[in-house]
């Protein structure tokens, strides 16, 4: 009676601790989970991008405490039940070593992927060049980086791959328009059109943030000369801003009488 009184107890054992673990398990996890949205939901205005990064960190770190949270519990688990979790442990050690050595480059992705997001090397929506390809970025994950051009050709690159970035979005751009104007154009008119346009736009172009500049003559070419002008623009809005000015450069030039040189040719009949 006493030995049938035993194993009832401890056949009831194996099934309450079980369970007494698991709700351990999910309190702790639920418990967690809390502190860290928490942590992480402030109510400080945040840029879209910013707010992505967040919840991806959020995501990913709750995804790894929940992994880590089964991966005990189940270890709890089974040393109830005598087996010898030692011994397990030894094994997923070797198993994982294996599994690493087959999956370097997965794991250099998902280390990279991290050091991006955690540092803000780029985000969403900023122009950055890699390899020559030149884009936006339109999506940032674990594994990979996606850049699509201004043609829309989209090029996924594995995020180990990403270590020489250019960023183009991190500083302002610098808008520069070269304008060859005839040799027989007088210089002081030449100048004289130039800062009545600049007293004309500044402040109305959308995309920049200084006043034009006029840099003065950069070039003594075959068929004119060259003055250059600049001005600074919000980042990746500086070939806008060239495209316009050009227009209102040209109609300045032709309400002023400035001759912008062409390449003409000369045809004689030998008569």
């Amino acid at each position: 009676m006493v030995v049938k009184l035993f194993n009832f107890k401890l056949d009831l054992m194996l099934i309450i601790v079980p369970i007494i673990y698991i709700i351990i398990g999910i309190v702790c996890f639920q418990i967690i989970k809390r502190i860290i949205t928490r942590a992480t939901s402030g109510k400080r205005v945040l840029k879209a991008t910013q707010k992505q990064r967040i919840e991806t960190l959020r995501t990913l770190i709750i995804n790894i405490i929940k992994y880590l949270t089964v991966i005990f519990v189940l270890l709890g688990i089974l040393s109830v039940f005598g087996i010898n979790v030692k011994s397990i442990l030894a094994g997923l050690g070797i198993g994982t070593a294996i599994i690493g050595l087959a999956f370097q480059d997965l794991a250099k992705d998902l280390i990279a992927g991290f050091s991006i997001i955690t540092e803000g090397e780029y985000e969403i929506g900023d122009t950055i060049e890699i390899d020559g390809f030149m884009g936006e970025v339109v999506f940032i994950g674990l594994r990979t980086t996606r850049i699509r051009n201004f043609k829309g050709a989209t090029k996924i690159i594995a995020n180990h791959y990403m270590d020489n970035v250019i960023n183009y979005s991190n500083n302002n751009s610098l808008a520069v328009v070269d304008v060859s104007i005839a040799y027989e154009c007088k210089e002081e008119l030449i100048e004289e059109t130039l800062e009545k346009l600049f007293k004309k736009l500044n402040g109305k172009i959308p995309e920049a943030t200084k006043e034009l500049e006029l840099w003065g003559v950069n070039e003594l070419a075959d068929s004119g000369v060259v003055y250059r002008v600049v001005v600074e623009t919000k980042p990746m809005k500086q070939f806008a801003t060239e495209r316009f000015l050009r227009k209102e450069i040209k109609k300045a030039f032709d309400e002023a009488g400035i001759k912008i040189p062409y390449t003409q040719i000369e045809v004689h009949n030998g008569k």
